[in-house]
């Protein structure tokens, strides 16, 4: 009774929880539609009606992904690193059925708050564990996933644990063979932590892409870029016909191109890892 007057009044919902202060915002245009906010960085977006309908940029991008790593209608066996509202979980389950799905968020009070205002679907197989990342990535049995999805932000920030060599071993570990990776960067000028990224899945995987908006490849703003790895020839170009029809079309990097673009930028270990840059004043505003 409690979620239908909140729903009547249509106003957004604000909790405290591990990590900072959560806030769901509703979609003025979508009816049961929200946005999920951290500290006022936007997370995820929701529509419980359409799950499959995806509005951020960046999880259009990883949706396309999901897509394509297999046949349509496949279950898949999907590992989600950062929860957020569940968004891309929600996705993979409606778009195909019967998947098996591990995701891993730290922050438990936001797991309960997402739980509470936007539950899943409680016949998808989804598994929510409550933990770090890469401690939950450690739990996961070897070549168990058909892609591993990282989009891990801690204060805008993901964590310098979760951008080194070992750890993208440790994704390759739990990826069956053929397996793939995709990871939500955020990234501005002179993009040397981007740059550093993809340096660094060049020592793990044979095959590379990146997809992101033109004016972030070329440095002119702050934004997210989609980094897409495995051991097998990726799906080049079905991806950038995809990426290039989105309602803001994107750009997929990939071969000679992508190397030009790192030039020369050294791998990350966990040693000398750093987390992601902050983003900008403004960026979300």
């Amino acid at each position: 009774m409690a979620k239908n007057k909140r729903r009547a009044s249509n106003t957004a919902v604000t909790e405290t929880v591990d990590r900072g202060v959560a806030e769901l915002v509703p979609d003025r245009e979508r009816a049961r539609a929200w946005t999920l906010l951290v500290d006022g960085a936007p997370q995820s977006h929701v529509d419980l009606d359409d799950p499959a309908y995806l509005s951020f940029e960046y999880q259009r991008r990883l949706g396309h992904v999901a897509d394509l790593v297999a046949p349509a209608n496949q279950p898949l066996h999907v590992v989600h690193l950062g929860g957020g509202a569940f968004t891309l979980a929600r996705y993979v389950a409606a778009t195909r059925p019967r998947s098996t799905q591990q995701v891993v968020e730290l922050d438990a009070a936001l797991v309960q708050f997402v739980r509470k205002w936007l539950p899943l679907d409680p016949h998808a197989r989804i598994r929510v564990r409550s933990t770090d990342a890469r401690a939950g990535l450690g739990k996961v049995p070897d070549g168990w996933a058909d892609l591993v999805i990282a989009d891990v932000f801690g204060g805008a920030r993901t964590p310098a644990h979760l951008t080194s060599a070992e750890f993208l071993g440790e994704v390759r570990r739990v990826l069956k063979p053929g397996g793939a990776y995709a990871a939500n960067l955020a990234d501005g000028p002179p993009l040397g932590y981007l740059r550093g990224q993809i340096a660094t899945a060049a020592t793990v995987f044979a095959h590379l892409a990146l997809a992101a908006d033109p004016t972030v490849l070329r440095g002119r703003r702050f934004g997210n870029a989609v980094l897409l790895a495995s051991d097998r020839e990726l799906p080049i170009a079905e991806l950038t016909r995809r990426i290039a029809s989105d309602p803001h079309p994107g750009r997929v990097e990939h071969g000679r191109a992508l190397a030009d673009f790192t030039g020369g930028a050294a791998a990350v270990t966990d040693a000398g890892a750093k987390p992601s840059p902050a983003p900008p004043a403004g960026a979300f505003t």
